[in-house]
């Protein structure tokens, strides 16, 4: 298995882990997934200040061997006041004195990007950090390609974590311009949040572009042991390719990209977006208490308010029944 480069000297396997699965499961089944992970050759680890408990279940399973693995974690503090108390927070957690990769989580649009970069903003915060020696490297997190190709230009971070599938491939031009720049690029929703039944396959495409790590979530035994794997080969066979592509077809007007136009042009001002993305959480995840909580915590005006006008399929780009999505989320979360 050929290492890839992330950023400065960090190699890492091109399977990496993803930390939000861990959340259902306890300390004990996180502690064997993670051992295993370890034991596979996998030795990139991402997970979240709003993870939960993900950062706490990875610093007391797998801190006694801290020199065999990159840990990365992120927040959606803004201010740089708050980020400092969020990397406190994350050493504690994950019982370690300096984290390899911090980055900034879900930057929403060009305007949020320009208030984390603001002297009282986020980024400071880890700017300071990495100059005290208790975070190495500075990243970004996002679900807008404009966000992250401007993150890129101004050559203050040096990896970018996008969703990116054989569906969702809106990205494509930020990771030419990464690979262009020597900015690291992981891939978190390698299997669509779990929506790919082909999962195998679906995984193989990513690896064999030019990203550097693929984090899918893991929460099993068996999971790790069939993501390990695909580490030491993943060639597509052209069988496999065809039946990629039929599924990708198949599921193409149900995946949401978080463009939010739809948000953007609703009379209503519903928040379209956020409840789709709880409601992945919920159904394919199975985060159900997680995601349901945050929905009613975060999303404000939800789809009761519908007056059923369909502007926000009129908008959407990728032709989604966005009116079918949110009843669906209704009955399921409320």
């Amino acid at each position: 298995m050929q290492k890839r480069k992330l950023c400065g000297n960090i190699l890492v396997n091109p399977i990496g882990f993803g930390g939000i699965p861990i959340q259902r499961i306890s300390f004990e089944e996180a502690s064997a997934v993670l051992t295993l992970c370890l034991d596979k050759g996998i030795n990139f680890f991402d997970t979240a200040r709003g993870y939960t408990d993900s950062e706490e279940k990875i610093g007391k399973a797998i801190s006694h061997r801290r020199k065999e693995f990159f840990i990365a974690t992120k927040s959606t503090e803004r201010t740089k006041e708050g980020m400092e108390k969020e990397i406190e927070t994350s050493l504690k957690n994950l019982k370690t004195e300096k984290i390899d990769l911090y980055q900034l989580h879900g930057v929403k649009d060009l305007g949020d990007f320009a208030n984390l970069m603001k002297k009282d903003g986020a980024y400071h915060a880890l700017k300071e950090a990495k100059e005290k020696g208790k975070i190495t490297h500075i990243g970004i997190t996002g679900h807008k390609p404009e966000v992250i190709l401007k993150a890129i230009e101004t050559k203050n971070f040096e990896t970018i974590q996008i969703p990116y599938n054989i569906i969702e491939s809106q990205f494509e031009k930020a990771i030419e311009k990464a690979n262009e720049l020597g900015v690291g690029v992981i891939v978190m929703k390698p299997l669509a949040g779990g929506a790919f039944k082909n999962s195998r396959a679906a995984l193989k495409w990513v690896l064999n572009q030019d990203v550097s790590v693929a984090i899918p979530g893991m929460q099993t035994l068996k999971e790790v042991e069939e993501n390990a794997s695909l580490a030491e080969n993943y060639e597509l066979s052209e069988n496999e390719k065809n039946k990629l592509k039929q599924e990708a077809k198949a599921m193409d007007k149900n995946i949401c990209r978080r463009c939010e136009y739809c948000t953007n042009n609703c009379p209503q001002h519903i928040d379209i977006m956020r409840t789709i993305l709880f409601h992945s959480y919920y159904k394919r995840y199975n985060l159900k208490e997680w995601a349901k909580e945050r929905y009613l915590k975060t999303v404000k005006i939800k789809p009761d308010v519908c007056i059923d006008c369909g502007r926000c399929e009129e908008v959407c780009p990728y032709g989604l029944p966005i009116r079918k999505l949110l009843k669906e989320a209704m009955e399921d979360m409320g």
